[in-house]
């Protein structure tokens, strides 16, 4: 069974969104996209706390969050208990947040990256698994 996947993005992010929710379904996960819905200015903390929340929750293994930078949806879901939202602009550095910190969100900032890039860092995140040992103690240290 694939794991279930929240997404959602602001204006800025609104376009790679599309295309990674897209993605998603073709490639049979369950995606929930929690919008926004349009290019209309919008504010990233109403999209970033909804998935946040549904990934602390665990009603969705991971989270999916784009904006311009990916700095403000990160920032926004890493308020959350239990959330690791990691901003990446390359697939190494989305290989490197689910092997070494267990990321459980993946930040994408639009206006750096292409949507190519943006695609593979998703199949990047979603295929690589946390590697444990060592890792899990330092991970066990980041919740206040």
């Amino acid at each position: 069974m694939r794991p279930s996947i929240a997404v959602g993005a602001d204006h800025a992010g609104f376009a790679y969104k599309q295309e990674i929710v897209a993605w998603l379904e073709k490639e049979g996960y369950p995606t929930k996209d929690f919008g926004t819905y349009t290019e209309a200015s919008a504010d990233y903390p109403d999209f970033a706390h909804p998935v946040a929340i549904a990934v602390e929750t665990k009603q969705f293994d991971w989270g999916i969050l784009v904006c311009g930078s990916g700095n403000g949806v990160a920032i926004t879901a890493n308020k959350h208990q239990g959330i690791r939202a990691a901003l990446c602009w390359k697939p190494e550095l989305a290989e490197l947040a689910r092997q070494h910190n267990n990321a459980n969100i993946l930040c994408l900032p639009e206006r750096y990256i292409s949507a190519e890039d943006a695609i593979e860092c998703v199949k990047v995140f979603l295929k690589t698994e946390f590697e444990g040992g060592r890792h899990q103690t330092r991970v066990g240290k980041i919740s206040c």
